[in-house]
């Protein structure tokens, strides 16, 4: 037997792909060459072709047993990397305390101007029409058609988008990448070339599939790739910033809508309440600060002292300010 099998793998493959039956027709065709061609069947003694088939057979598959749990070990160890890294990087977001609000006593001069403002913005109201008294509204503000959301694709359950050759998913930390391939491989088969800002993936000795600048930086030494079952690779990217959503893998990708994200909703229904209820109210004040808008602290502020204005007009409540 050669030293060296693998330098038939390309001729083997070839073979493979003209037949339609698959394993067993490509069998078939090397055991019919056998039997015309040379003598394994009659040069031997009775019984020894049956021996040789057995050895071989049962040493390969001995060592494709082996590299197959080989191969599972590698992404049982990645997968429990992966999961301790988001369990570490989940309990430091939650940790986080919003800060209190906290009020400060204004000058004269302050207090003047703010009661002022107060005044004007009534008046513009009452003079567009509205209705002064109203209550600051809490619900989220419709959005308007804008011309840059045209042509934007849906994000998909994941809040990525699903390609032609491969699927990527988001959360805040983190971008995986999954890549479905058309035959069983080794992980010495595949480039995968992780930098800061670009990404390389495909099969050596084929095109690859992937090879772009990424939409924002990613930390390459906490990013990782593992080859599942020999059929699927998984490619995990650590984001450098945790403020923002990707619009796009890599910049030649088709962009998605960023406002029509909706964050992690299978790992907050896994929440208990008070743990669910400040993750939500981190989301929503995300998406107001993407949009321009007050959070929920300050839309807060603001009710609190129009309804205290107004329920107390004798009281000269522009003395104090909210932070």
């Amino acid at each position: 037997m050669s030293n060296d099998p693998e330098k038939f793998d390309s001729m083997l493959l070839a073979m493979a792909q003209q037949h339609e039956g698959g394993v067993k027709d490509l069998l078939g065709t090397i055991v019919s060459f056998l039997a015309r061609k040379t003598d394994f069947f009659t040069g031997g003694k009775e019984g020894e072709w049956e021996k040789v088939v057995k050895d071989v057979f049962y040493t390969h598959a001995k060592k494709a047993k082996e590299e197959a749990d080989k191969i599972k070990k590698e992404k049982e160890d990645a997968d429990k990397r992966l999961k301790d890294i988001q369990q570490k990087k989940e309990q430091e977001r939650l940790a986080r305390d919003f800060e209190p609000a906290t009020v400060q006593e204004l000058t004269e001069e302050e207090a003047e101007k703010l009661q002022e403002d107060i005044e004007k913005d009534k008046k513009s109201k009452n003079d567009s029409g509205g209705a002064g008294g109203s209550d600051v509204e809490m619900e989220d503000p419709v959005e308007e058609e804008d011309p840059k959301e045209k042509g934007k694709l849906k994000p998909n359950s994941g809040n990525g988008c699903d390609l032609e050759h491969y699927r990527w998913t988001q959360t805040l930390e983190e971008v995986e990448l999954r890549v479905p391939l058309r035959q069983v491989l080794r992980p010495r088969d595949l480039t995968v070339i992780i930098n800061k800002r670009h990404l390389k993936v495909g099969i050596k000795g084929q095109p690859l599939i992937i090879d772009g600048e990424l939409d924002a930086d990613v930390k390459v030494e906490e990013s990782t790739w593992v080859l599942q079952d020999g059929r699927n690779l998984l490619v995990n990217l650590e984001k450098v910033n945790k403020m923002n959503w990707w619009s796009r893998l890599v910049t030649t990708d088709p962009e998605i809508s960023t406002r029509k994200i909706n964050p992690e909703p299978s790992k907050l229904s896994d929440l208990d309440g008070e743990t669910r209820g400040l993750v939500e109210k981190m989301m929503y004040d995300q998406r107001q600060k993407e949009r321009g808008l007050p959070t929920s602290e300050e839309q807060k502020k603001q009710e609190v002292l129009k309804k205290f204005m107004e329920q107390h007009p004798e009281m000269d409540f522009s003395k104090c300010k909210f932070n």
